[in-house]
């Protein structure tokens, strides 16, 4: 991120005077495709996809030196059953049964790749049926599991990552997943009744999607398919996590009302009961916080490139990439301390204080100001 760039992000929040961005208009009515690398810079991501939180696709040249797509698909585009086999034949994967469906997804079990595989091709041969159903491979944490080959390279318009830099910095899980199914097989139905008007498009081999925050998607694959898929969150979208969060609490709260007056400890177990169904609490993304801002804020202090954090995303984005991180933090994190939910959240183990780091932050937005 240059100074031009940073500059016209920190406008868009200001005009948006802490209201969460993007997903409030009317989708697009066309998907934008991107066709060249050479052409398209990390600033015209931003300024036309990212902070406008619309969609895009970009072309297979975007990843035409990933190991993926060298390694694991036939001179013909079929999947390499047997390369896949010799590399991973042992890892156990989860499967989704896409015939099935518990609450808002599909049953999984764990097996064998190699389990897996066979019972793709036999699904093949058998006119791409079988008595077991349609399975799914899903969820599969190939990247956090495994580093024998050089599987993809992210792309600097997705590098500015702080969901997997957090979690790579616990060293305890990522949202990096590798997808895998027959023609056929499909994923993430939206609940209809509550979204607008879809936006169709046909995925290439080796295009990427930009799915904006928020938005649901629903995949349904016309042809075996291998698939890679990164979850991300950074400043652009911080608001609209930090929105989703108080408004799962307090649906929280409202199924579990009336116990309120006679549970003890009642707000501590709405929290318990949001992060068994979110993943996160108002604690932890404190925590979330906490660990992207002492990572900014030690680059800033050093004056190095964020490419050289250890652990990290390895954006290269630069200074100006670092402090518009903290001024988004600064923003939202000022919304947390005041909200009267996460007063009542048990923060005395945390160093420093969430007032403490909101008062430190502030200071450095002040004198990164003319950066």
């Amino acid at each position: 991120m240059d100074r031009e760039t940073r500059a016209f992000a920190e406008s868009h929040f200001r005009r948006l005077r802490g209201q969460p961005g993007g997903g409030a208009g009317a989708p697009p009515g066309r998907v934008d495709f991107i066709a060249s690398p050479a052409s398209f810079s990390y600033a015209d991501f931003l300024k036309r996809y990212l902070l406008p939180n619309v969609p895009c696709v970009f072309s297979c040249a975007f990843t035409e030196a990933w190991g993926a797509r060298r390694c694991w698909v036939t001179p013909g585009g079929r999947p390499d059953f047997q390369h896949l086999l010799r590399t991973y034949g042992d890892a156990v994967v989860p499967v989704a049964d896409c015939g099935r469906q518990e609450y808002n997804a599909h049953p999984k079990e764990h097996m064998l790749l190699r389990d897996y595989l066979r019972y793709w091709a036999e699904h093949i041969e058998s006119g791409y049926s079988s008595p077991r159903g349609c399975l799914y491979l899903k969820d599969w944490h190939l990247c956090r599991d495994s580093s024998v080959e050089d599987v993809f390279t992210l792309p600097v318009y997705f590098s500015s990552d702080w969901l997997n830099e957090y979690w790579d910095a616990l060293d305890v899980d990522d949202y990096r997943f590798v997808y895998m199914g027959p023609a056929g097989s499909c994923h993430q139905y939206p609940r209809r009744g509550h979204c607008s008007p879809a936006l169709e498009l046909t995925q290439e081999a080796g295009e990427m999607v930009f799915v904006p925050s928020g938005w649901h998607h629903q995949v349904h694959n016309l042809e075996d398919t291998i698939s890679i898929n990164h979850n991300w969150v950074n400043g652009c979208n911080l608001a609209n996590m930090w929105h989703f969060l108080q408004q799962e609490l307090r649906a929280v709260q409202q199924e579990v009302s009336q116990w309120r007056e006679t549970m003890p400890d009642w707000h501590h177990h709405c929290q318990v009961i949001m992060k068994s169904c979110t993943g996160i609490n108002f604690e932890e993304f404190y925590h979330f916080l906490k660990v992207i801002a002492e990572r900014r804020l030690l680059l800033l202090a050093e004056g190095t490139d964020s490419g050289a954090m250890e652990g990290g995303a390895g954006s290269g984005l630069g200074p100006h990439q670092a402090a518009f991180d903290v001024s988004r933090i600064t923003e939202v994190l000022a919304s947390v301390v005041a909200h009267p939910d996460f007063q009542k959240v048990d923060t005395g183990m945390s160093s420093p204080q969430p007032e403490e780091l909101l008062q430190q932050l502030e200071e450095v937005v002040a004198s990164t100001a003319s950066l």
